[in-house]
């Protein structure tokens, strides 16, 4: 898997501070790249009223979930008044916290907006589909780890009572 630069979370005055401002002026870019690719993808991959799955594979390839996520759940932040996102695309962006670089105004920067709000909408759909795909744990992992559990518990042995 390819390596992909975390998102900085804090501020602008908190990077400056903790010299840390060459990791937020990255991660402010890459955002803003993020941003850029999504549009590009959902304008290269829409064709006959559908939007191909690769769309949101190619934009994670390039950026990594974190940062599509954090990109995604802003612009549905951002458009809170805009009802052609769905009721559960909405749900999910709330559970999706920001960089401090994404309140207030300065989110505007980073929202997804050359395109038309219903294709963000089918690519967040697309994009949420491959993140729980991918990071759903399988049965076969699920039982491993119980059966491990299980073997490695200590072994409670019932205390015989003395006679009478």
């Amino acid at each position: 898997m390819k390596f992909h630069l975390p998102v900085y979370l804090h501020s602008a005055n908190y990077a400056k501070e903790f010299q840390e401002i060459n990791d937020y002026r990255a991660s402010y870019r890459l955002n803003l790249q993020c941003r850029d690719a999504i549009c590009e993808a959902i304008n290269a991959h829409y064709q006959n009223d559908r939007l191909n799955e690769a769309a949101a594979r190619e934009v994670v390839e390039q950026f990594g979930y974190e940062r599509t996520m954090v990109v995604l759940a802003n612009t549905v932040h951002k458009k809170d008044w805009d009802r052609r996102f769905s009721p559960d695309n909405r749900k999910w962006a709330d559970t999706i916290p920001c960089p401090c670089d994404m309140l207030g105004e300065r989110g505007k920067r980073f929202l997804v907006d050359k395109v038309h709000p219903g294709l963000v909408d089918l690519f967040i759909t697309q994009f949420r589909r491959n993140y729980e795909r991918e990071h759903k744990p399988s049965v076969k992992a699920a039982l491993k780890e119980t059966a491990a559990q299980t073997s490695a518990a200590p072994k409670l042995h019932k205390r015989k009572e003395p006679e009478r």
